[in-house]
């Protein structure tokens, strides 16, 4: 079987330089990683193994469970800390003042149709101060853990905005079809001054905007057991005006799924490794670091 030879097998000590230092040693035919061959590997660049142990350590403290992260921080979540602090002082206030006085302060922050034809952004601002049932209400829980969890995701004016819309889209589609069957003559004109106070339609939308950034496996469970709360309160026919505010003000926040969600997708990219998470070295099996063939030696 033929086996093709080395360009040279020996060299002349003439012809040993320093440019050349390996000219002098003889190669033998048919052997794999001789020394030309190991000069060249070794001058290739190898993968940092200090680069992958750094990006494993720093998943593994991003996945660990961090409990303290579902409460608002005055410098994670400024909104939600914000907000969450006026509500707990307005709660305390009214738990400790006297009852007429803060029956007439909700009354005066209500958005019933005659404060909203009068004073419509005041109202809806003031209305949003009040927790309807307190600060150990089911809505007050939800308000700091649905708020905290969405600011964190998509930013402080971006959650503000969709608990802001989703309180004035609900609020106006409510109380306006009670102002136009007053005028049709189908409801007293006391309808028009309904107490109508609380962050539930906020709460509401912010719930229906989270799920859609929330894993399917936890978004569909959350969306339909909040929904089923709703539908029942409805069912009850307790308040079907607010009830019904609550659902719309949860299908306002679902709507918003494409913005928030975009939102996300670019505050993920700008974190660490934003290079789609590749990390920087190079694999041993990357053909820019495979041994270079020398030129005196010619596979068998």
């Amino acid at each position: 079987m033929d086996r093709s030879t080395t360009a040279a097998a020996t060299a002349s000590p003439s012809d040993v330089t320093p440019e050349n230092p390996q000219a002098g040693t003889s190669v033998l035919d048919g052997m794999p990683r001789q020394r030309g061959d190991a000069v060249t590997e070794t001058s290739a660049p190898r993968p940092s193994a200090s680069r992958p142990l750094a990006r494993t350590r720093a998943l593994a403290r991003t996945r660990a469970p961090r409990p303290w992260r579902l409460l608002p921080t005055p410098t994670g979540t400024p909104f939600t800390f914000g907000y969450a602090a006026v509500l707990a002082v307005v709660s305390v206030t009214a738990d400790h003042a006297a009852p007429s006085l803060v029956h007439a302060l909700q009354q005066g922050s209500s958005t019933d149709v005659a404060h909203l034809v009068r004073h419509p952004v005041l109202v809806l601002l003031a209305s949003a101060l009040w927790i309807a049932g307190g600060i150990a209400s089911m809505y007050a829980a939800g308000f700091v853990l649905v708020l905290t969890a969405l600011e964190r995701r998509i930013g402080g004016l971006r959650a503000a905005g969709v608990f802001l819309l989703g309180h004035v889209v609900a609020t106006l589609a409510t109380e306006v079809p009670v102002g136009l069957s007053v005028l049709a003559g189908h409801l007293p004109g006391s309808s028009l001054h309904r107490l109508d106070y609380g962050i539930s339609f906020g709460v509401a939308a912010s719930v229906g905007a989270l799920a859609g950034l929330l894993t399917p496996w936890l978004r569909w469970p959350v969306l339909i057991g909040f929904a089923g709360v709703l539908i029942g309160d409805l069912i009850a026919f307790t308040d079907p005006m607010t009830d019904w505010g609550h659902l719309l003000s949860l299908a306002v926040g679902v709507s918003t799924w494409p913005l928030v969600r975009r939102r996300h997708r670019a505050g993920a990219g700008g974190g660490a490794g934003g290079g789609g998470g590749r990390t920087g070295g190079r694999s041993a099996g990357d053909p820019a670091v495979r041994p270079v063939q020398t030129s005196g030696t010619v596979a068998a």
